[in-house]
């Protein structure tokens, strides 16, 4: 592993509603709401990518331990403001990488439109120009959802719920806001713990439900449910 790079701890737990509402009272008593986020909460819309054999949602299936997936997301509705992501995931700890792109470049990407990319100044775009160009890659399925964040200063702690998971099914057509989604099947709220070297113990005892423990969750997995 990449001394180097920022790898923190990540585990998810799937809840019910009931579960929602107890952990959530528990953690806002010890943490605070993201001071960035309005009204408590902020919707998010992804672009997730894959290859015509589906490498990215398989290895997730399958539970491979070096794995990586490739996404676009913008946030409110707010296409100002898009960002290229990768999330690399090794040995039960994640880092992510991020880069900028406008509008006009986001819509090439969905367009199949990807010559520029080799020659663009980050290096993620140019990363995922290689992969769109000699794996296959390419837009996969829309996901939205609304989150719900805290963070805690101890050890860089970020809690999250999100919640109203919707699919695009086959749509890449994200940046148009009247494309349409539906509920992802029966996808539960999903709680996200998240710090770099130590989880204090008064957000442990916040975010634990008896009897549960952490399960991998896919919020991309979850969106391709319908094929």
């Amino acid at each position: 592993m990449d001394s180097s790079l920022n790898y923190r701890h990540e585990v998810k737990h799937e809840l019910n509603y009931l579960d929602f509402l107890c952990v959530r009272q528990r953690l806002r008593a010890v943490a605070h709401p993201d001071p960035h986020v309005k009204d408590g909460k902020y919707l998010i819309r992804s672009l997730y990518f894959d290859n015509i054999y589906d490498k990215a949602l398989r290895e997730k299936n399958d539970g491979v331990n070096g794995r990586e997936k490739f996404r676009i997301r913008y946030y409110n509705d707010d296409t100002s403001f898009i960002q290229l992501e990768k999330k690399s995931r090794l040995n039960g700890l994640g880092t992510k990488y991020a880069a900028r792109l406008s509008k006009e470049e986001a819509q090439k990407i969905v367009d199949g439109d990807i010559g520029w990319m080799l020659d663009h100044e980050n290096e993620l775009v140019r990363e995922l120009y290689c992969k769109m160009q000699y794996q296959g890659m390419r837009p996969r399925t829309i996901v939205d959802y609304t989150r719900e964040p805290y963070i805690f200063g101890p050890g860089n702690v970020r809690v999250t719920f999100d919640y109203n998971i919707r699919t695009g099914l086959n749509s890449t057509d994200f940046l148009n806001p009247d494309c349409i989604t539906i509920p992802a099947g029966e996808a539960p709220i999903l709680l996200e713990v998240k710090w770099d070297h130590f989880l204090p113990e008064i957000i442990r005892n916040a975010v634990q439900l008896p009897g549960r423990h952490s399960q991998a969750f896919s919020k991309y997995a979850q969106c391709r449910i319908y094929g």
